[in-house]
């Protein structure tokens, strides 16, 4: 793995957290985005070397109104960037990872993506993102 993509929080409304992340962290949102197959709005903001994204579900019945449902708004995954991951995902299944989705599909922001299952990382969700086009 290369490095902390991005870290996301679900949130109830981008029209209230986007003023509230760009007064935090000092600099403006760079891109919204829809992700149908995810039933999500995202929302992203640089800082550093890593970015933060903001997601909002498009349905109730859609995985972050589930998530907020259960536990509230907060952090939801942390997102890793990886060279080539279906040799990450083969390489983590080899040291006994359990994953959500082992097929990557198409995420936000240019990015192939799929998730460890949190019961097999002590109850974190990771997210394994390669830009599209390697």
């Amino acid at each position: 793995m290369n490095n902390i993509e991005h870290i996301a929080f679900a949130v109830r409304s981008l029209s209230n957290a986007i003023p509230l992340f760009e007064k935090l962290l000092g600099t403006p949102c760079y891109k919204t985005e829809t992700v149908d197959t995810e039933k999500v709005k995202t929302a992203f903001f640089k800082t550093g070397e890593s970015k933060v994204e903001l997601l909002e579900s498009l349905s109730e019945d859609g995985v972050i109104a589930k998530f907020i449902a259960k536990k509230g708004e907060g952090m939801h995954h942390v997102a890793f960037a990886v060279e080539d991951i279906e040799a990450e995902i083969l390489r983590l299944k080899a040291e006994g990872f359990e994953f959500i989705n082992e097929v990557p599909r198409k995420g936000a922001d240019n990015k192939l993506i799929c998730f460890l299952h949190p019961k097999s990382t002590n109850g974190i969700l990771i997210e394994l993102c390669q830009e599209m086009g390697r």
